[in-house]
């Protein structure tokens, strides 16, 4: 594998790095945002995301059990509150869009506990790491670039 020094144009980059920070800061809650996103990762493989959000995610006072318990979190029902799993339910829909469309039924449980401002924004946070991820993966970075 050959290393990349430049990911994407400079102001595709900038652009997807302000999408992203803005749906993290209109959803207020950095440790579910971190949550989205590490399963997110998950789904798609992307090792460097995985690998960045985790310590972040330890930084913003993420539990051990949540995160080893991520991938499996609709069976791990005294782990993660109602709100968590309706943002991870709504992660999962939007990430891997298998019968074409988020259902119905995921998206009015997310509604429940996300006013329309903060729904939006995590549809956006979950746009936004899908794209970071699709780059990642598409351009072979391995995990351990990141630095807190």
């Amino acid at each position: 594998m050959t290393t990349r020094t430049r990911l994407l144009d400079p102001a595709v980059g900038r652009a997807m790095s302000a999408l992203s920070a803005a749906a993290k800061k209109g959803l207020g809650d950095p440790a579910l945002a971190e949550l989205v996103v590490i399963r997110a990762s998950q789904l798609n493989h992307c090792a460097f995301c995985l690998d960045m959000h985790l310590a972040i995610a330890r930084e913003y006072g993420v539990s051990e059990e949540q995160l080893g318990l991520l991938a499996a979190w609709d069976e791990a029902e005294e782990v993660f509150d109602e709100r968590e799993r309706a943002a991870l339910a709504l992660t999962e829909a939007v990430t891997v869009l298998t019968e074409g469309f988020v259902p119905d039924e995921v998206y009015e449980r997310a509604a429940k506990h996300f006013d329309e401002a903060r729904l939006a924004h995590l549809i956006g946070l979950v746009v936004a790491i899908n794209n970071w991820n699709r780059v990642m993966v598409g351009r072979r970075i391995p995990p351990g670039g990141y630095t807190p």
